[in-house]
């Protein structure tokens, strides 16, 4: 999916504050919940999302969703990643 189409979605869905970030290598975070749910693209590089002990790696093109108050852990790929991501409160 583009990032025109992607951004197009979020916001029909009511998804707010809608920005690109790009993260370096780094440790994988500590578990931890949001107050939003986050819906996001991968466009460079990999981003590795654990929940429920299930761990699982997105690519550039694919969508994670984390819904609001879901405990999960975040990791970052070897390259680092870029991701458009928006927020539902």
């Amino acid at each position: 999916m583009d990032t025109t189409a992607f951004q197009s979605r979020l916001t029909a869905d009511g998804f707010t504050e809608i920005e690109t970030k790009r993260f370096e290598v780094r440790p994988p975070n500590g578990e931890h919940g949001h107050h939003f749910t986050v819906n996001g693209l991968v466009l460079d590089g990999a981003f590795i999302i654990t929940l429920e002990g299930v761990e699982r790696t997105y690519k550039p093109g694919e969508i994670f969703v984390v819904e609001a108050g879901r405990m999960h852990f975040e990791a970052v790929g070897s390259e680092g990643v870029e991701l458009m991501v928006g927020k539902k409160y």
